[in-house]
């Protein structure tokens, strides 16, 4: 039985190789993750049974059960959900544009501009302008420094390798900044600061998951639509050039969709890192290296990890909620070292 099948947009334009592996790896990961979700749900201070959630989801549970999963735990495990696939699809994008497998949100800087921007402006506004604008002045910082490593980066051009060096530069230049802030501002910022900077979903809100949503709901297909650029980019820019493609405005497109879902993500959840790292590639041993199914399959892959990271970082150490950072960035920061030396000769 032949492995690939081909799905048409009914105009033709679109068309897509699908690989039936890549669809059952997908079934197993949407079902882990739907598992994921009702033991997060039922899990916490208070342990619900799988049938209290399943008759509060329905409608028919106690006032408590409504207020704990309808309020609390429904709004922080769905976002937990975007964010992780927002951040992976991300990575998944940077990783193939760049063709380096060490490229992420966090490594070449988006991450570390709207680090920047929040601290800056929890430094410098408190008090005076409602923390309802935080997630703009974070996704502001995630485009502007964004824009910069992309102008630094231009010469007749943006090349990959370029794009890495200045983006891992520019991130080393706003981490020392944002360090300073933290240093230089009054304790009660510098410590919301701090949390904020490590990533947490806590606290989490039906607002968030709102405002987060779209981006989701329009980037990530947007990403699939241009999943056959990221193909030919791998290639290489003379290569890709000989194929018809038009290499610098594809890379524009899929710079600026991949700070999008960075920033948006970041801007609700903080900088959580690692994940726009690792996920991407775990889905490529999966899957291989075409980004028709690398991009949903990396997309529920960091979706069930930042789900269990933070179901374990809020129900571990009851009753205190640990940042769900702390946990990604332990499993990340090795995950990167193993990278750097498996490709140090290359």
């Amino acid at each position: 039985m032949n492995r690939l099948f081909t799905m048409r947009s009914k105009t033709g334009r679109y068309s897509f190789l699908v690989d039936r592996k890549t669809v059952v790896i997908l079934t197993v990961l949407f079902v882990c993750t739907v598992a994921g979700l009702i033991l997060s749900i039922q899990a916490g201070s208070k342990t619900i049974s799988f049938g209290d959630v399943v008759l509060t989801l329905l409608g028919q549970g106690t006032p408590d059960n409504k207020l704990v999963i309808g309020t609390l735990r429904m709004p922080r495990v769905i976002l937990a959900v975007l964010v992780g696939a927002a951040l992976s699809v991300s990575g998944a994008l940077l990783q193939g544009v760049v063709r380096n497998p060490l490229a992420s949100p966090d490594i070449i800087g988006i991450t570390g501009g709207a680090a920047f921007a929040a601290v800056a402006f929890i430094t410098y506004t408190a008090g005076a302008v409602s923390v309802r604008w935080l997630p703009l002045a974070a996704f502001c910082g995630a485009a502007l420094v964004s824009a910069l490593i992309y102008f630094l980066a231009w010469n007749k051009g943006v090349t990959s390798t370029r794009l890495v060096l200045i983006g891992i530069g520019v991130a080393a230049t706003t981490s020392a900044l944002t360090m300073l802030m933290l240093v230089l501002s009054p304790i009660t910022a510098a410590s919301k600061a701090y949390i904020w900077m490590t990533g947490s979903i806590y606290g989490a809100s039906w607002e968030n998951v709102y405002s987060l949503l779209p981006w989701v709901l329009i980037f990530i297909p947007l990403a699939l639509l241009y999943a056959r650029s990221v193909n030919v980019q791998e290639l290489g820019d003379d290569m890709a050039r000989g194929l018809g493609a038009s290499v610098q405005l594809h890379r524009v497109i899929l710079l600026f969709i991949s700070v999008a879902l960075a920033g948006s993500a970041v801007a609700v959840a903080g900088a959580i890192g690692f994940i726009g790292l690792i996920a991407p590639h775990i889905a490529r041993k999966l899957v291989g290296s075409a980004h028709g199914g690398l991009i949903p399959v990396a997309a529920l892959i960091g979706s069930l990890m930042l789900l269990l990271a933070d179901t374990v970082a809020r129900t571990l150490f009851q009753p205190q909620d640990i940042p769900a950072g702390v946990f990604t960035a332990s499993i990340g920061a090795p995950f990167f070292i193993y990278l750097l030396y498996k490709n140090r000769n290359q």
